[in-house]
């Protein structure tokens, strides 16, 4: 069943050598399938750990006195009205609505005292190190997008950077592309959509139809393969038809997939959004999951809408049970499944919220101080860093500015943040300022990088 040198010869099935062979220049990426299937090859020669962040940005921001840094002793039109309970660290207390956070709270740790945030309602300073205002003026890229252009992907086949944000009435929510880097940087943006919609992304209609024609005929020389054999070439070009109809990256975000128990276990949200924000959608946490799992190195989760100017403590007490569900259930999966060494989890918005409780019961913005959540990628757990004056005002000790969790992300991953990119100038620019560092309570000299 060997090709002739026909370039038009058919099969016996009536796929032509040339449409077959035709497989072997569609691109992914600037690189043929061909091309793909052989780097593909050799990073299949040996196993390889890599790795990873999943970024959740809670738009709006997040009280901090009314999650992990209450204040019991503080006077009642400051202090609001929820208890705080005892959490697996001794001497540790988050609120009553975090019940599942405070028993794996030995399994993260909680930077009380992240200073040097501005207040406006972005996602920018979180995803670029940067104001909104900077990010534009300088055409600041996603921290994701650097990744994508320091590291690439674990493999030829692998989007480094999937950035599942939904697309938000709030503009500045949404996140910001490769900016400087160029477009060969930016996130696969999920956006969102279901399933289908995704597929069709990835390959347009009647490219993917063709493929889908061309799937069925190929079924059918598989079965014909043990009486006639494929050659060396034949074969080649036989997988890299399976990688272009493959749909790893789609059925990692597909949690019909996952295990009943597991998927119930994240709570399961709703994909509606709240308010000018995100949507509190848990399967977007399980999805994270999943992807870096498969290979991705940088995922950024939008979740839920906390800019609680009013009845701050009803929305509150409807919301925080799905957020303690849902983020401890990421938690702890990663630990479970042998992730939580090489995944940093990072969990935080644009600010914290106002001391002082105004009349509408709720709590304004404000910007001098914040509490953020931070996990895996190999740093200490169960550590409680920084604290806040008697009020949750201020940083009392260890401020730490907020580029210096980016610092230590970029870290984890392996990459020096005050390196230098290329930008599509190829003029050198560094990643973060120089005076933006790991946070050494988290960042370990020692530790084994991978690629």
């Amino acid at each position: 069943m060997s090709f002739g040198k026909n370039s038009s010869r058919r099969f016996c099935d009536g796929i032509t050598r040339r449409s077959f062979v035709r497989l072997g220049s569609l691109a992914v990426g600037g690189l043929g399938l061909t091309d793909l299937i052989r780097n593909e090859a050799r990073g299949a020669a040996k196993a390889r750990r890599h790795k990873s962040v999943i970024m959740v940005y809670l738009t709006g921001g997040i009280g901090h006195q009314d999650t992990f840094d209450l204040k019991p002793q503080a006077p009642v039109e400051m202090r609001g009205e929820f208890r705080q309970i005892a959490t697996a660290v001794p001497g540790t207390a988050f609120c009553e609505h975090l019940p599942r956070l405070s028993a794996c709270a030995d399994k993260f740790t909680v930077l009380r005292s992240i200073v040097g945030q501005r207040d406006e309602h972005s996602s920018f300073q979180s995803v670029t190190g940067f104001t909104m205002g900077e990010t534009a003026q300088r055409k600041l890229p996603h921290f994701g997008s650097i990744v994508s252009r320091v590291q690439g992907g674990t493999d030829s086949l692998t989007p480094p950077f999937i950035d599942l944000f939904p697309t938000m009435q709030h503009r500045p929510y949404n996140s910001t592309g490769a900016g400087y880097l160029g477009s060969a940087y930016h996130q696969v943006r999920a956006d969102g959509e279901d399933l289908n919609s995704m597929k069709l992304r990835y390959i347009e209609r009647p490219q993917f139809e063709g493929r889908q024609r061309l799937l069925t005929g190929l079924d059918e020389l598989r079965r014909r393969q043990d009486a006639h054999g494929f050659s060396d070439a034949d074969e080649s070009y036989r997988r890299a038809f399976e990688v272009m109809t493959s749909s790893r990256i789609i059925e990692a975000m597909d949690v019909e997939r996952e295990d009943v128990a597991i998927r119930e276990r994240y709570g399961k949200g709703s994909s509606k959004h709240l308010g000018d924000g995100a949507p509190m959608w848990n399967d977007q946490l399980l999805i994270a999951r999943r992807l870096v799992e498969s290979g991705v190195r940088v995922v950024t989760v939008a979740y839920g809408f906390w800019d609680t100017h009013g009845n701050n403590f009803s929305h509150m007490k409807q919301h925080l049970p799905l957020f303690d569900t849902g983020i401890s259930a990421l938690i702890e999966d990663l630990h479970a499944r042998g992730l939580s060494e090489d995944c940093t989890v990072v969990v935080w918005g644009e600010f914290g919220r106002s001391p002082k409780i105004n009349t509408n019961a709720g709590r304004d913005h404000w910007a001098p101080v914040q509490s953020v959540l931070v996990s895996g990628g190999g740093m200490p757990e169960g550590l409680v860093i920084g604290s806040t004056d008697k009020t949750a005002a201020y940083a009392q000790e260890r401020p730490i500015h907020y580029r210096d969790v980016l610092a230590t992300v970029y870290h984890n991953l392996g990459i020096d943040p005050h390196d230098f990119v290329r930008d599509v100038s190829d003029r050198p620019v560094a990643i973060l300022p120089e005076d933006a560092r790991p946070i050494r309570e988290l960042a370990s000299a020692g530790r084994v990088q991978h690629s």
